[in-house]
Parts: C-alpha cells; structure tokens; sequence
C-alpha cells in the first residue's frame, strides 16, 4: 500500500499532533495547518481544557477534524495515552509538534534561588515530554519511512540570560536532543528540526518579563506560517537544523524547501 504522504507534496490529509496547543503558539499553528486540510490532534494540560476546547472548535470551523486531549507530556503514562489515542483515531502521525513548554519559577529567579522542584517541572516538560513523545511515535513513522519532528526552541537555548536559566537550559538540551536523534535518523525518511520562534506575544512571555512591552513582541499567528512552512518541507532536507522563525534569511530558506518539495512532487 502506498503512503500518500510521500506522494502528495502538500499537507492536505497529514495527521499533526500539537503539544501545548490550547493557546500561543500552538493554537496559532493549530488554526494555520487547519486550514491546510491537515487532521489534528491537539494536546494541552487539564487546567486548560476549555482553551483547548475552543480551539478545537475554531479548527472545526474551518473543516479541520480536530481530536482534543488533556495530557501532561511530563508524565509518561500521559504521554502514551496521548499517543495511544491518536494513532486510534488517526492511524498515524505525520507531523509532531512539540510545543507545549514551561518558564519553571515565576517571577524568573536566578538559578541559585531556583527551587529545586521548578527546575525538574521545566526540564520534564521542556525535554522528557519531547522524548517521551517522539519515542511514542517515531517508530511508527520509521515503519512508513516518512514523517517529521518540530521540536521548539528558544534563543534562550544559544545565550545564558540571567534569570533563564531552568527555561534555558532545558531548552539546550532540547536541541542537543534534536541533534542525537536527527544523527540517529540519518538516511531515513524520518526528520527531526527544531525552530526558535522569537519573542512572541504570548501568556508565557509576559509572565516572564511582566515589566517589557508586550506590544512590541510577535504576534504568535505571524510566526505559525514558518512553521508550516517547515512542515512542508522534505523531512530529509530538514533533518538536524536549526531554523530562526523571525530571521528574514531563514524564512526565506523555508520558503525555498517547501517550494521544491511541493515541485518534486507536482
């Protein structure tokens, strides 16, 4: 049987799975690659189940099939609930976003002052909710020979920010981890990338610099179009970078590797 993912060079019909995505970012990303035709399975914690479910709503207004779950990706019995219910409803995943993410402490303290319960919170969500859930689901993508990561990064994970330092450093670790994989996955159809999306107007980022103007930060729906426009590309072409969502030259990278993926398929 042939996978019509490898043979339709747009995202019509993929199945996504989006972490974090009853607000931000990932409900940004949500609506754009609703409107891509892509069936979507859409995580979140319980305590933003009614965010969740609006989103789920709103990407059914636009002729999504959205299937919502509340699961902690820092608890691994979640985790392969979630897993376990979106290879049910779907039959695979194709694309997997991990977006879902967490400051640790707040206000931001130095990592002298850092509890020791915030710092593992920020590194279970920020780094073993990705493996736990790329492990849940790589394989099935293995079997196939096709699909792709997107694990979200942070400038945060490149510079040592006074204050940032759980977010921070589970944020390096993050790409370290995309980097192993991406090694791993080498001469496969599989690819893992990640990609940093700036500073971006959301809930997060304001409680983090609740004195900054939030007004001058991104609005989250202007960064999702990269990100899709990772989605589109061959994973094989993506596989172990980087990519800077605001960064003009990076963009147009993107633009490039989804426009020769869409033509090597036309």
């Amino acid at each position: 049987m042939t996978d019509s993912t490898k043979i339709d060079g747009t995202l019509r019909g993929r199945v996504a799975l989006i972490t974090g995505a009853s607000r931000g970012l990932g409900a940004a990303l949500a609506l754009e690659l609703a409107q891509e035709g892509v069936r979507l399975v859409l995580a979140s914690r319980a305590g933003s189940r009614a965010e969740l479910e609006r989103v789920a709503e709103q990407a059914r207004a636009l002729g999504a099939e959205p299937l919502s779950v509340t699961a902690d990706v820092g608890n691994r019995a979640d985790v392969e609930r979630l897993a376990a219910e979106a290879l049910a409803r779907f039959g695979r995943v194709d694309l997997l976003v991990n977006n879902a993410s967490t400051l640790g402490p707040v206000p931001l303290p130095l990592l002298l002052d850092t509890p020791v319960e915030g710092f593992r919170e920020a590194i279970e969500t920020n780094l073993f909710g990705p493996f736990l859930l790329t492990r849940a689901l790589a394989g099935q993508m293995l079997a196939r020979d096709a699909g792709l990561v997107i694990n979200v990064s942070s400038d945060a994970a490149a510079v040592g920010y006074p204050h940032w330092g759980a977010y921070g450093v589970s944020k390096a670790a993050l790409d370290q981890l995309t980097r192993v994989w991406a090694a791993e996955l080498e001469g496969t159809g599989v690819g893992i990338a990640s990609i940093d999306p700036g500073s971006m107007n959301t809930a997060m980022h304001r409680d983090a610099e609740p004195e900054e103007n939030p007004e001058e930060w991104t609005d989250p729906a202007a960064v999702a179009p990269a990100l899709v426009l990772l989605a589109r590309a061959d994973p094989r072409r993506v596989n172990g970078r980087r990519f800077e969502a605001q960064d003009r030259a990076a963009l147009a990278e993107l633009r490039e590797l989804a426009a020769h993926k869409e033509a090597s398929h036309a």
